[in-house]
């Protein structure tokens, strides 16, 4: 195929907006079409009285993702956005009279270790060169593997590799060998929420998540998340990629297994090579016909979701003074609310929750005097959601809040928005109001996820985080580069 061939990819997510921009540095010819009226998929934001809040993702963790990412154009971070290194990167909420900050300084954080769990600085030290080395071999090479077939990894080094990263042991277990004190096994094992999946069941190699946490930093882009959405189409509208928004796919057309355009509520849009970048459920299920699907409902319905979350943007009209930008509150069970998200789903009896305060760090985000907060309670995937049952756990969450942080907040609230799953499904297409894809287990990782490839179309890729190499927005930067190189691979006609 010549590279004037049309590519139409659908969602202006991170992984959409990603693979856009690598298939028309090559030169194809790229349409983007996103359904909702902002690119970034999750990563949208919601403003109101001069509040600004980032919808989705809060964390900045990986920044050589990043870095590398605009590389691939000839362009820096710094070119778009500034970002600043938080110290401490977040605090951590044990119970009453019971904080932990966590600081940017490797000496700091090893003194904390050391009074905690005496001998503790030196497994500090330990685990994390295990853990930079497993980040080191996952980033850099297993990441980028589209995982078509379990033949791209039988080889004597990477299953030399695999061992040595800890693929078939777990996280828990992991943590438990360094560390006995449960303040740092709760610290070391809290990155794996982002996952999807208990520390009982997530790989050990995930511990390279501490590395990415502990080590390289908790940054923040000045503005918010949502600035980097700005830049990924600032660089895909450069290269000539053509966003449009407000359309919502409808159907993709097929015949003799090759796609041959997509249905939109704007019209019809011929495509010579389509990469599906929304919900892979729903593209799978809803927008191909059966005949041409990877899987059926009964498959979709076994796999292990990652969890929903109930999402509310708070506007005060105060300052406060004993809050971080990040903030986790782990005064409750872990492992009862983790129950509750995974073996029984229900929701939760007494939740852990996180709580965000952007205006801590920049102050365009709130009008003068307010703060910006943004609460997290992680819940299980297709639960029932209305609004009498989220305003319960709001209001559980505040009284905690109140408590442990010993802020007064209720009288403050001046701007107020929840989202929850109903909103998720609606907004995104979201597979049982879904937050984070697929859990992370290990019968989940690589060849295990669904796959790439369109199985009966033979110009389909799908990319994002229901897909290699996983959730997150790092991984579904990866996660469009590959389907990138993927695609261009098929449109020359290799395997």
């Amino acid at each position: 195929m010549s590279k004037s061939q049309n590519i139409i990819v659908i969602g202006a997510g991170f992984a959409g907006l990603s693979a856009a921009s690598a298939l028309a540095k090559e030169g194809y010819q790229v349409t983007v079409v996103e359904k909702n009226n902002q690119p970034g998929g999750r990563a949208r934001t919601w403003e109101k009285d001069g509040f600004m809040f980032d919808m989705g993702p809060s964390w900045y963790w990986m920044p050589d993702v990043f870095e590398n990412y605009f590389a691939l154009f000839g362009k820096k971070v710094e070119d778009y956005y500034h970002l600043k290194r938080l110290d401490p990167g977040y605090r951590i909420f044990y119970g009453d009279d019971d904080v932990m900050d966590v600081p940017a300084q490797m000496d700091k954080l090893e003194e904390l270790f050391e009074q905690i769990e005496p001998g503790s600085s030196v497994a500090l030290q330990q685990f994390l060169i295990q853990a930079k080395y497993k980040y080191e071999v996952a980033m850099g090479d297993y990441v980028f593997r589209p995982s078509h077939s379990i033949t791209e990894f039988i080889d004597i080094r990477l299953i030399r590799e695999s061992l040595r990263i800890q693929m078939l042991s777990s996280m828990s277990k992991h943590v438990r060998k360094y560390f006995k004190n449960p303040k740092l096994v709760k610290l070391l094992e809290f990155p794996v929420l982002f996952l999807g999946a208990t520390p009982q069941n997530t790989p050990a190699m995930y511990s390279l998540m501490n590395y990415a946490d502990l080590s390289l930093g908790t940054w923040y882009p000045m503005g918010g998340m949502h600035e980097i959405v700005k830049a990924m189409v600032s660089v895909a509208e450069e290269l000539g990629v053509e966003i449009k928004l407000n359309t919502e796919v409808t159907k993709i057309n097929v015949s003799n297994q090759r796609a041959q355009s997509i249905e939109t509520n704007n019209g019809t849009f011929t495509a010579d090579f389509i990469i599906a970048g929304a919900d892979y459920k729903h593209v799978d299920q809803h927008l191909v016909e059966k005949p041409h699907r990877n899987y059926d409902e009964k498959h979709w319905d076994s796999r292990t979701m990652s969890p929903s979350s109930l999402l509310y943007y708070i506007g005060l009209n105060k300052k406060l003074k004993n809050i971080e930008h990040h903030n986790l509150f782990f005064d409750e069970d872990f492992d009862l609310h983790a129950d509750h998200i995974y073996t029984n789903p229900k929701w939760p009896d007494k939740p852990l929750f996180y709580v965000s305060c952007t205006s801590k760090t920049d102050d365009t985000v709130a009008p003068e005097g307010c703060e910006n907060l943004f609460f997290l309670m992680p819940i299980a995937p297709d639960l029932h959601d209305e609004e009498a049952i989220r305003e319960k756990y709001f209001n559980i969450m505040v009284d905690r809040f109140e408590s442990l942080t010993g802020e007064s907040i209720r009288d403050a609230i001046i701007v107020k928005r929840s989202y929850a799953l109903n909103d998720f499904k609606s907004d995104y297409n979201s597979y049982k109001g879904n937050a984070y894809g697929l859990a992370n287990t290990l019968a989940q990782t690589a060849f295990f996820k669904p796959a790439m490839k369109a199985k009966q179309i033979k110009n389909m890729l799908y990319t994002g985080q229901l897909t290699v190499p996983g959730p997150g927005v790092p991984p579904s930067l990866i996660s469009g580069q590959v389907a990138a190189k993927e695609a261009i691979k098929l449109m020359k006609g290799e395997k």
